[in-house]
């Protein structure tokens, strides 16, 4: 389901997040509908964030997949249980997509080395990229002054 995949993305994404806090007791309130106690399923939360940021710190990708797809299951029998709650869950998603847009600390791009000449790219998960770029000028060549 296409809702699922966007609820668990955007719930991974909340983890990592500083909007953690005010999420999670959304989304655990989500997963409790029908009058269940949400602290448990908050403390479940709790531990996949845990989880999931010692896996971003170690760069371990497969285990962010994984957590990633246990959610993406479990919102999956959530609106396979109850067919109403998709609603719900598509205005929970846009309340707090933007909180998941949050980083959890600021990036910061360092360029060192000296001058860059052509284009800087600072990313993950490239793949075919071409760059055309000119070559750096000669260093007999005196600078241009206006």
């Amino acid at each position: 389901m296409t809702l699922a995949a966007s609820g668990a993305t955007t719930l991974v994404g909340l983890m990592v997040s500083e909007s953690w806090t005010q999420a999670r007791t959304r989304l655990a309130a989500f997963f409790t509908r029908g009058g269940s106690e949400p602290t448990g399923t908050e403390q479940e939360l709790d531990a996949a964030r845990r989880e999931l940021t010692t896996a971003q710190a170690e760069g371990n990708d497969v285990v962010a997949a994984d957590i990633e797809a246990e959610w993406r299951t479990r919102l999956r029998r959530a609106l396979e249980a109850d067919p109403a709650a998709a609603a719900d869950l598509r205005a929970l998603l846009d309340e707090l997509t933007p909180l998941a847009a949050t980083p959890a600390a600021p990036v910061t791009n360092t360029i060192t080395g000296g001058t860059q000449h052509g284009p800087v790219l600072q990313g993950r998960d490239f793949s075919d990229l071409t760059f055309h770029t000119q070559p750096p000028p000669s260093p007999e060549t005196p600078p241009v002054h206006p």
